[in-house]
């Protein structure tokens, strides 16, 4: 049971489960938009992931803090180069705008992570951004990469699920910040500590309305009863959080909703 345990937090704690969250999502933008599968590009977002998230947990517990390196560290080390070298082996096999604008994103990561500016903090310490920079990154990552390389032309249904997408990944933020309430340092200035848990939950229950109306827009049986349970699921995620729930509520359940979504879609 202890090696199971270790195995599993492994998996969470190496990014791989958030990973396929971000791939989960790819597909999703393949269904919704009638795309034809394309591994090259969701497996660049997959191994990105891995490689964009264990460098943004990792960096400053190495680099700046110089802690010693476990061997679970030592094995994530060496999954997130394979990962990156995977990631530059998929780039290439990627239409030169969709290059363009993950070199992007990958900047706005690093803007994320590494302190560029002298006498500032990295943005993941800049007040009150740190929601917002996530998001994009996830959106940007998880639909406008997978559209663009398809080459399809933009349409006002476009714009409407990036919408989708960004409440999507600014409503799990919300139930992550409201988990690590006691532990985020003040000056971060999440939305629980602007505003308090009680209103930082009526906030995502609020997002839930253009969440389920951009969702229904196509009108179909099919898409009103996945929205349903992606609403009902996300309600309740935020009705039950707290600061004493298990760092698994969010690490992996919370972080599971995209791919809940994906097997419905090919479920229902």
């Amino acid at each position: 049971m202890k090696i199971l345990k270790q195995i599993f937090d492994f998996y969470l704690n190496s990014s791989i489960h958030v990973a396929l969250s971000c791939y989960a999502l790819v597909r999703v933008t393949f269904h919704v938009f009638h795309i034809q599968y394309n591994e090259p590009m969701a497996l660049f977002v997959f191994f990105g992931t891995i490689v964009g998230y264990n460098f943004v947990k990792y960096d400053a517990l190495v680099r700046v803090q110089q802690k010693p390196i476990g061997n679970q560290l030592k094995i994530i080390a060496v999954l997130s180069f394979v990962s990156l070298i995977l990631v530059g082996y998929y780039f290439f096999h990627l239409k030169r705008i969709t290059q363009i604008v993950s070199v992007g994103i990958f900047a706005i990561t690093a803007l994320y992570t590494l302190p560029f500016f002298p006498n500032r903090k990295n943005a993941r310490n800049w007040a009150g951004v740190k929601i917002y920079i996530v998001a994009l990154c996830w959106v940007g990552a998880s639909l406008v990469l997978p559209y663009i390389n398809a080459e399809v032309p933009f349409t006002p249904n476009f714009f409407i699920k990036c919408i989708q997408r960004f409440v999507l990944v600014f409503v799990l933020i919300l139930v992550f910040e409201i988990l690590d309430l006691a532990n985020d340092d003040p000056h971060l200035k999440t939305v629980p500590q602007t505003i308090g848990v009680k209103r930082t939950k009526i906030l995502g229950f609020s997002l839930m309305v253009p969440f389920w109306i951009v969702g229904i827009l196509s009108f179909t049986l099919h898409d009103l009863i996945i929205n349903l349970i992606m609403v009902i699921m996300l309600m309740l995620f935020i009705l039950f959080a707290n600061t004493n729930r298990s760092k698994y509520y969010t690490s992996f359940w919370v972080e599971s909703v995209p791919i809940f979504w994906w097997l419905m879609m090919i479920f229902l």
